[in-house]
Protein backbone atom coordinates (compact mmCIF):
# COMPACT_ATOMS: atom_id res chain seq x y z
CA UNK A 1 0.00 0.00 0.00
CA UNK A 2 3.05 2.07 1.02
CA UNK A 3 4.36 2.82 -2.72
CA UNK A 4 0.39 2.58 -4.56
CA UNK A 5 -0.16 5.63 -1.86
CA UNK A 6 2.73 7.93 -2.38
CA UNK A 7 1.60 7.47 -6.78
CA UNK A 8 -1.88 8.33 -5.51
CA UNK A 9 -1.32 11.32 -3.72
CA UNK A 10 1.45 12.92 -6.73
CA UNK A 11 -1.44 12.09 -9.04
CA UNK A 12 -3.68 14.16 -6.71
CA UNK A 13 -1.29 17.19 -6.67
CA UNK A 14 -0.36 16.88 -10.10
CA UNK A 15 -4.02 16.61 -11.37
CA UNK A 16 -5.90 18.48 -8.93
CA UNK A 17 -3.62 21.01 -7.86
CA UNK A 18 -4.25 20.06 -3.93
CA UNK A 19 -0.96 20.15 -1.84
CA UNK A 20 0.84 16.48 -0.89
CA UNK A 21 1.84 17.55 2.24
CA UNK A 22 -2.08 18.68 2.92
CA UNK A 23 -2.86 15.45 1.83
CA UNK A 24 -1.17 13.47 4.36
CA UNK A 25 -1.55 15.59 7.35
CA UNK A 26 -5.00 14.70 6.84
CA UNK A 27 -4.65 10.92 6.48
CA UNK A 28 -2.11 11.26 9.62
CA UNK A 29 -5.04 12.85 11.74
CA UNK A 30 -7.78 10.81 10.77
CA UNK A 31 -5.20 7.63 11.42
CA UNK A 32 -4.54 8.92 15.46
CA UNK A 33 -8.62 8.91 15.42
CA UNK A 34 -8.60 4.90 13.90
CA UNK A 35 -5.68 3.99 16.13
CA UNK A 36 -6.95 4.56 19.22
CA UNK A 37 -10.41 2.70 18.60
CA UNK A 38 -8.00 -0.33 17.86
CA UNK A 39 -6.38 0.34 20.95
CA UNK A 40 -9.67 1.09 22.74
CA UNK A 41 -7.79 3.81 24.55
CA UNK A 42 -8.89 7.52 23.16
CA UNK A 43 -7.06 9.21 26.26
CA UNK A 44 -3.13 7.04 25.26
CA UNK A 45 -0.76 9.33 22.86
CA UNK A 46 -1.34 8.00 20.00
CA UNK A 47 0.86 9.27 17.02
CA UNK A 48 1.19 9.07 12.73
CA UNK A 49 3.88 9.38 10.60
CA UNK A 50 4.01 8.31 6.83
CA UNK A 51 7.12 8.72 5.37
CA UNK A 52 7.15 10.83 2.47
CA UNK A 53 9.25 9.30 0.01
CA UNK A 54 8.44 5.40 1.05
CA UNK A 55 4.68 6.10 1.78
CA UNK A 56 5.16 3.40 5.02
CA UNK A 57 2.94 4.53 7.70
CA UNK A 58 4.13 3.79 11.37
CA UNK A 59 1.93 4.21 14.38
CA UNK A 60 3.61 5.69 17.99
CA UNK A 61 1.59 4.86 21.37
CA UNK A 62 3.56 6.64 24.32
CA UNK A 63 6.45 6.87 21.63
CA UNK A 64 6.48 3.07 21.02
CA UNK A 65 5.88 1.86 17.14
CA UNK A 66 2.69 -0.62 17.20
CA UNK A 67 2.36 -3.24 14.77
CA UNK A 68 -1.03 -4.45 14.09
CA UNK A 69 -2.85 -6.51 11.17
CA UNK A 70 -6.09 -4.90 12.03
CA UNK A 71 -4.69 -1.89 12.30
CA UNK A 72 -3.06 -1.75 8.19
CA UNK A 73 -6.69 -3.16 7.31
CA UNK A 74 -8.24 -0.09 8.72
CA UNK A 75 -5.40 2.18 7.95
CA UNK A 76 -6.06 1.74 4.21
CA UNK A 77 -9.80 2.08 4.94
CA UNK A 78 -9.22 5.68 6.43
CA UNK A 79 -6.72 6.64 4.03
CA UNK A 80 -9.29 5.95 1.13
CA UNK A 81 -11.65 8.33 3.17
CA UNK A 82 -10.15 10.73 4.00
CA UNK A 83 -8.36 11.62 0.42
CA UNK A 84 -11.62 11.20 -1.18
CA UNK A 85 -13.18 13.52 1.46
CA UNK A 86 -10.13 16.04 0.99
CA UNK A 87 -10.27 15.84 -2.82
CA UNK A 88 -13.43 17.43 -2.50
CA UNK A 89 -12.75 19.82 -0.07
CA UNK A 90 -9.84 20.84 -1.79
CA UNK A 91 -11.69 20.88 -5.44
CA UNK A 92 -14.48 23.33 -3.79
CA UNK A 93 -11.71 25.91 -2.13
CA UNK A 94 -9.60 25.74 -5.27
CA UNK A 95 -13.00 26.51 -7.10
CA UNK A 96 -14.24 29.43 -4.90
CA UNK A 97 -10.81 31.09 -4.86
CA UNK A 98 -10.70 30.78 -8.48
CA UNK A 99 -14.03 32.35 -9.09
CA UNK A 100 -13.69 34.41 -6.40
CA UNK A 101 -10.57 36.03 -8.34
CA UNK A 102 -12.46 35.98 -11.33
CA UNK A 103 -15.73 38.46 -9.69
CA UNK A 104 -16.35 41.50 -11.02
CA UNK A 105 -15.76 40.05 -14.44
CA UNK A 106 -17.47 37.92 -17.73
CA UNK A 107 -16.83 34.39 -17.60
CA UNK A 108 -18.17 31.86 -20.50
CA UNK A 109 -20.00 28.74 -20.11
CA UNK A 110 -23.22 26.53 -21.38
CA UNK A 111 -26.29 26.38 -20.79
CA UNK A 112 -27.31 22.86 -19.80
CA UNK A 113 -30.44 22.81 -17.93
CA UNK A 114 -33.07 25.15 -16.89
CA UNK A 115 -34.55 24.75 -12.97
CA UNK A 116 -37.57 27.04 -11.81
CA UNK A 117 -37.18 30.18 -14.21
CA UNK A 118 -33.30 30.24 -13.44
CA UNK A 119 -30.71 29.40 -16.32
CA UNK A 120 -27.84 26.70 -15.02
CA UNK A 121 -24.35 27.26 -16.31
CA UNK A 122 -21.74 24.86 -16.68
CA UNK A 123 -18.50 26.43 -16.32
CA UNK A 124 -16.76 23.61 -16.69
CA UNK A 125 -14.92 23.22 -13.47
CA UNK A 126 -18.61 23.84 -11.47
CA UNK A 127 -21.51 25.59 -12.62
CA UNK A 128 -23.11 29.13 -12.20
CA UNK A 129 -26.46 29.98 -11.64
CA UNK A 130 -28.43 33.03 -13.83
CA UNK A 131 -31.65 33.77 -11.97
CA UNK A 132 -34.52 35.27 -13.86
CA UNK A 133 -34.16 38.42 -12.58
CA UNK A 134 -30.38 38.99 -13.68
CA UNK A 135 -31.85 38.10 -17.10
CA UNK A 136 -32.38 41.05 -19.76
CA UNK A 137 -35.83 40.73 -21.36
CA UNK A 138 -33.93 40.19 -24.42
CA UNK A 139 -32.07 37.25 -23.57
CA UNK A 140 -33.69 33.76 -24.79
CA UNK A 141 -31.11 30.68 -24.65
CA UNK A 142 -31.96 27.44 -24.99
CA UNK A 143 -29.64 24.03 -23.72
CA UNK A 144 -26.56 23.62 -25.05
CA UNK A 145 -26.34 27.92 -25.97
CA UNK A 146 -23.13 29.00 -25.79
CA UNK A 147 -23.24 32.24 -23.01
CA UNK A 148 -21.18 34.67 -21.57
CA UNK A 149 -22.22 36.83 -18.22
CA UNK A 150 -21.27 38.77 -15.42
CA UNK A 151 -19.97 36.78 -12.18
CA UNK A 152 -22.09 38.84 -9.48
CA UNK A 153 -21.15 37.07 -6.64
CA UNK A 154 -18.83 33.84 -5.28
CA UNK A 155 -20.21 32.57 -1.88
CA UNK A 156 -19.68 29.00 -0.16
CA UNK A 157 -21.94 27.22 0.62
CA UNK A 158 -22.58 23.06 2.21
CA UNK A 159 -22.43 21.90 -1.30
CA UNK A 160 -19.53 23.98 -2.50
CA UNK A 161 -19.13 27.35 -3.97
CA UNK A 162 -22.22 29.16 -5.61
CA UNK A 163 -21.62 31.14 -8.66
CA UNK A 164 -24.25 33.99 -9.26
CA UNK A 165 -24.29 35.41 -12.56
CA UNK A 166 -25.86 38.30 -14.37
CA UNK A 167 -26.64 39.85 -17.55
CA UNK A 168 -28.78 42.92 -16.23
CA UNK A 169 -26.75 44.48 -13.96
CA UNK A 170 -25.17 48.09 -15.19
CA UNK A 171 -21.58 45.97 -14.62
CA UNK A 172 -22.03 43.91 -17.52
CA UNK A 173 -21.53 46.40 -19.99
CA UNK A 174 -18.38 47.98 -18.55
CA UNK A 175 -16.88 44.61 -18.36
CA UNK A 176 -17.87 43.87 -21.76
CA UNK A 177 -16.82 47.37 -23.22
CA UNK A 178 -13.49 46.38 -21.18
CA UNK A 179 -13.00 43.40 -23.60
CA UNK A 180 -13.50 45.55 -26.58
CA UNK A 181 -11.68 48.69 -25.75
CA UNK A 182 -7.92 47.94 -24.92
CA UNK A 183 -7.65 51.92 -23.86
CA UNK A 184 -10.07 50.77 -21.41
CA UNK A 185 -8.34 47.21 -20.03
CA UNK A 186 -4.89 49.42 -20.02
CA UNK A 187 -6.40 51.95 -17.45
CA UNK A 188 -6.18 54.95 -20.59
CA UNK A 189 -9.80 55.21 -20.25
CA UNK A 190 -11.94 54.97 -17.79
CA UNK A 191 -16.07 54.33 -17.37
CA UNK A 192 -16.86 56.96 -14.80
CA UNK A 193 -20.64 55.98 -14.33
CA UNK A 194 -23.26 53.86 -16.06
CA UNK A 195 -26.87 54.03 -15.93
CA UNK A 196 -28.95 51.35 -17.71
CA UNK A 197 -32.53 49.78 -18.00
CA UNK A 198 -31.35 46.28 -19.32
CA UNK A 199 -33.01 45.50 -22.52
CA UNK A 200 -33.66 48.85 -23.85
CA UNK A 201 -31.13 51.58 -23.30
CA UNK A 202 -27.50 52.21 -21.71
CA UNK A 203 -26.01 55.45 -20.65
CA UNK A 204 -22.19 55.51 -19.78
CA UNK A 205 -19.65 57.90 -19.38
CA UNK A 206 -16.10 57.80 -20.00
CA UNK A 207 -13.02 59.51 -19.47
CA UNK A 208 -9.63 59.79 -20.49
CA UNK A 209 -6.12 60.35 -18.26
CA UNK A 210 -4.28 60.98 -21.77
CA UNK A 211 -5.89 64.21 -23.89
CA UNK A 212 -4.73 62.66 -26.80
CA UNK A 213 -6.42 59.64 -26.18
CA UNK A 214 -10.63 60.46 -27.52
CA UNK A 215 -12.49 58.42 -24.61
CA UNK A 216 -15.86 58.36 -26.48
CA UNK A 217 -14.25 57.06 -30.15
CA UNK A 218 -11.69 54.91 -28.37
CA UNK A 219 -14.90 53.49 -27.16
CA UNK A 220 -16.80 53.65 -30.07
CA UNK A 221 -14.35 52.84 -32.82
CA UNK A 222 -13.74 52.66 -36.21
CA UNK A 223 -17.50 52.89 -37.63
CA UNK A 224 -18.92 51.81 -34.48
CA UNK A 225 -16.98 48.16 -34.93
CA UNK A 226 -16.13 48.28 -30.84
CA UNK A 227 -19.48 49.20 -29.56
CA UNK A 228 -21.03 47.25 -32.16
CA UNK A 229 -19.71 44.32 -30.79
CA UNK A 230 -21.10 44.97 -27.20
CA UNK A 231 -24.88 45.96 -28.60
CA UNK A 232 -24.76 42.30 -30.23
CA UNK A 233 -23.35 40.57 -26.81
CA UNK A 234 -26.47 42.73 -25.47
CA UNK A 235 -28.72 41.26 -28.45
CA UNK A 236 -29.44 44.92 -29.59
CA UNK A 237 -30.02 47.19 -26.59
CA UNK A 238 -28.94 51.06 -27.28
CA UNK A 239 -26.51 52.28 -26.04
CA UNK A 240 -24.97 56.05 -25.05
CA UNK A 241 -21.76 57.12 -24.83
CA UNK A 242 -21.21 60.78 -23.09
CA UNK A 243 -18.14 62.38 -22.28
CA UNK A 244 -17.49 62.51 -18.65
CA UNK A 245 -16.83 65.54 -16.86
CA UNK A 246 -16.46 67.61 -13.36
CA UNK A 247 -18.33 70.55 -14.91
CA UNK A 248 -21.62 69.85 -13.59
CA UNK A 249 -23.79 71.80 -15.87
CA UNK A 250 -21.99 70.51 -18.87
CA UNK A 251 -22.26 66.92 -17.55
CA UNK A 252 -25.89 66.91 -17.06
CA UNK A 253 -26.45 68.85 -20.75
CA UNK A 254 -24.20 65.74 -22.28
CA UNK A 255 -26.28 62.83 -20.28
CA UNK A 256 -29.57 64.19 -22.61
CA UNK A 257 -28.41 63.13 -25.69
CA UNK A 258 -29.35 62.71 -28.16
CA UNK A 259 -31.63 65.89 -27.16
CA UNK A 260 -30.28 69.08 -27.69
CA UNK A 261 -30.22 71.05 -24.00
CA UNK A 262 -30.96 75.11 -24.44
CA UNK A 263 -29.53 75.52 -20.61
CA UNK A 264 -28.52 73.85 -17.69
CA UNK A 265 -29.21 75.55 -14.16
CA UNK A 266 -27.87 74.25 -10.91
CA UNK A 267 -30.84 75.08 -8.44
CA UNK A 268 -29.33 73.51 -5.32
CA UNK A 269 -25.84 72.13 -5.24
CA UNK A 270 -26.31 70.66 -1.42
CA UNK A 271 -29.61 68.66 -3.03
CA UNK A 272 -27.83 68.43 -6.30
CA UNK A 273 -30.81 69.79 -8.20
CA UNK A 274 -30.55 71.30 -11.91
CA UNK A 275 -32.90 72.78 -13.88
CA UNK A 276 -32.65 72.14 -17.81
CA UNK A 277 -34.33 74.37 -20.37
CA UNK A 278 -35.20 72.87 -24.17
CA UNK A 279 -36.89 73.36 -26.76
CA UNK A 280 -40.57 72.69 -27.21
CA UNK A 281 -39.46 70.36 -30.19
CA UNK A 282 -37.13 69.19 -28.63
CA UNK A 283 -38.96 67.94 -24.64
CA UNK A 284 -40.27 64.64 -25.96
CA UNK A 285 -36.77 63.46 -27.19
CA UNK A 286 -35.07 65.08 -23.41
CA UNK A 287 -37.68 63.26 -21.42
CA UNK A 288 -37.95 59.96 -23.32
CA UNK A 289 -40.42 57.35 -24.00
CA UNK A 290 -42.07 56.68 -20.15
CA UNK A 291 -39.32 58.93 -18.81
CA UNK A 292 -36.42 56.66 -19.56
CA UNK A 293 -33.97 59.54 -20.80
CA UNK A 294 -33.76 62.12 -18.19
CA UNK A 295 -34.43 59.24 -15.65
CA UNK A 296 -31.27 57.33 -17.17
CA UNK A 297 -29.53 61.17 -16.88
CA UNK A 298 -30.05 61.32 -13.69
CA UNK A 299 -28.49 58.01 -12.66
CA UNK A 300 -25.80 58.87 -14.85
CA UNK A 301 -24.76 62.20 -13.60
CA UNK A 302 -26.53 61.57 -9.66
CA UNK A 303 -28.37 64.70 -9.90
CA UNK A 304 -31.96 65.03 -9.72
CA UNK A 305 -33.42 66.74 -13.23
CA UNK A 306 -36.09 69.00 -13.80
CA UNK A 307 -36.65 69.76 -17.08
CA UNK A 308 -38.75 72.55 -18.90
CA UNK A 309 -39.37 73.86 -22.38
CA UNK A 310 -38.70 76.95 -23.11
CA UNK A 311 -42.53 77.93 -23.59
CA UNK A 312 -43.23 77.36 -20.18
CA UNK A 313 -40.00 79.20 -18.70
CA UNK A 314 -41.44 82.09 -21.09
CA UNK A 315 -45.12 81.93 -19.98
CA UNK A 316 -43.82 81.99 -15.76
CA UNK A 317 -41.45 84.73 -16.42
CA UNK A 318 -44.09 86.86 -18.41
CA UNK A 319 -46.60 86.14 -14.93
CA UNK A 320 -43.86 86.74 -12.84
CA UNK A 321 -43.25 90.12 -14.49
CA UNK A 322 -47.51 90.95 -14.85
CA UNK A 323 -47.63 90.03 -11.20
CA UNK A 324 -44.86 92.29 -10.22
CA UNK A 325 -45.71 95.31 -12.79
CA UNK A 326 -47.49 97.57 -10.23
CA UNK A 327 -51.23 97.15 -11.70
CA UNK A 328 -54.01 97.58 -9.29
CA UNK A 329 -56.28 94.63 -8.74
CA UNK A 330 -60.00 95.57 -9.82
CA UNK A 331 -62.62 95.36 -8.04
CA UNK A 332 -65.03 92.12 -7.44
CA UNK A 333 -63.55 88.65 -9.17
CA UNK A 334 -61.68 90.89 -12.06
CA UNK A 335 -58.42 89.46 -13.41
CA UNK A 336 -55.43 90.97 -11.44
CA UNK A 337 -53.12 89.91 -14.63
CA UNK A 338 -53.08 89.21 -17.99
CA UNK A 339 -52.70 85.60 -17.94
CA UNK A 340 -55.88 85.40 -15.78
CA UNK A 341 -57.58 87.14 -18.44
CA UNK A 342 -60.06 84.73 -20.45
CA UNK A 343 -58.92 85.12 -24.13
CA UNK A 344 -55.16 85.51 -23.76
CA UNK A 345 -53.47 82.29 -24.04
CA UNK A 346 -49.79 81.74 -24.13
CA UNK A 347 -49.37 82.79 -27.65
CA UNK A 348 -51.54 85.72 -26.94
CA UNK A 349 -49.30 86.13 -23.78
CA UNK A 350 -46.05 86.49 -26.12
CA UNK A 351 -47.40 88.34 -28.57
CA UNK A 352 -48.51 91.19 -25.96
CA UNK A 353 -45.16 90.76 -24.22
CA UNK A 354 -43.48 91.60 -27.43
CA UNK A 355 -45.49 94.35 -28.53
CA UNK A 356 -44.52 95.93 -25.12
CA UNK A 357 -47.91 95.49 -22.83
CA UNK A 358 -47.17 93.69 -19.62
CA UNK A 359 -49.58 95.31 -17.68
CA UNK A 360 -53.48 95.26 -17.62
CA UNK A 361 -53.47 99.00 -17.35
CA UNK A 362 -50.95 99.27 -20.89
CA UNK A 363 -53.51 96.82 -22.45
CA UNK A 364 -56.50 99.09 -21.28
CA UNK A 365 -54.41 102.31 -21.50
CA UNK A 366 -53.82 101.37 -25.52
CA UNK A 367 -56.15 102.21 -28.18
CA UNK A 368 -57.89 99.88 -30.18
CA UNK A 369 -55.60 100.37 -33.50
CA UNK A 370 -52.44 99.69 -31.97
CA UNK A 371 -53.83 96.18 -30.57
CA UNK A 372 -55.06 94.81 -33.83
CA UNK A 373 -51.60 95.59 -35.42
CA UNK A 374 -50.50 92.75 -32.89
CA UNK A 375 -49.53 90.11 -34.92
CA UNK A 376 -52.39 86.89 -33.75
CA UNK A 377 -54.68 89.27 -32.35
CA UNK A 378 -58.07 89.79 -34.32
CA UNK A 379 -61.30 91.10 -33.75
CA UNK A 380 -62.68 88.61 -31.67
CA UNK A 381 -59.85 87.85 -29.47
CA UNK A 382 -60.09 91.52 -28.89
CA UNK A 383 -63.72 92.30 -27.75
CA UNK A 384 -62.77 89.30 -25.65
CA UNK A 385 -60.25 90.45 -23.76
CA UNK A 386 -61.53 94.07 -23.26
CA UNK A 387 -64.88 93.00 -22.48
CA UNK A 388 -63.33 91.42 -19.44
CA UNK A 389 -60.55 94.39 -18.48
CA UNK A 390 -63.08 97.26 -19.42
CA UNK A 391 -63.46 98.98 -23.25
CA UNK A 392 -60.33 100.52 -24.11
CA UNK A 393 -61.06 103.83 -26.48
CA UNK A 394 -62.40 104.04 -30.04
CA UNK A 395 -59.41 105.55 -32.14
CA UNK A 396 -56.32 107.41 -30.87
CA UNK A 397 -58.41 111.00 -30.99
CA UNK A 398 -60.86 109.64 -28.70
CA UNK A 399 -58.53 108.07 -26.47
CA UNK A 400 -56.68 111.52 -26.26
CA UNK A 401 -59.95 113.09 -25.54
CA UNK A 402 -60.42 111.29 -22.91
CA UNK A 403 -57.38 111.57 -20.94
CA UNK A 404 -57.63 114.14 -18.93
CA UNK A 405 -55.10 118.15 -18.86
CA UNK A 406 -52.21 118.31 -16.43
CA UNK A 407 -54.27 121.12 -14.95
CA UNK A 408 -56.78 119.05 -13.80
CA UNK A 409 -55.11 115.96 -12.85
CA UNK A 410 -52.41 118.10 -10.57
CA UNK A 411 -55.34 118.95 -8.04
CA UNK A 412 -56.85 115.18 -7.98
CA UNK A 413 -53.44 114.03 -7.32
CA UNK A 414 -53.13 116.28 -4.36
CA UNK A 415 -56.90 115.81 -3.52
CA UNK A 416 -58.25 112.72 -4.32
CA UNK A 417 -61.36 113.23 -2.70
CA UNK A 418 -61.96 116.13 -5.29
Amino acid sequence: MSTELISVLENIEREKGISRQVLIESIEAALVSAAKKVLHDKDKDVSVKIDLESGKIRVYCDDKEIVSNEFGRIAAQTAKQVIFQKIREAERDVIYNEFNQKADSITSGTVYRFEKGALLVDLGKTEGILPRREMSPRDNYRQGDSIRAYILEVARTVKGPQILLSRSHPSFVKALFALEVPEIADGVVEIRSVAREAGDRTKIAVWSRNDKVDSVGACVGIRGSRVKGVVKELQGEKIDIIRWSDDVEEFVLAALSPAEVASVKVLSAEEKKVEVVVSDDQLSLAIGKNGQNVRLASKLTGWSIDIRSKKDVAKEKLESVLGEGGAEAPSGSAPSQLSDVEGIGPKTLEALQAAGYTTLEQVRAASREDLLQIKGIGEKTLDKILGVIGAAPASDEAASSEVPSSTDTAPNEENPAN
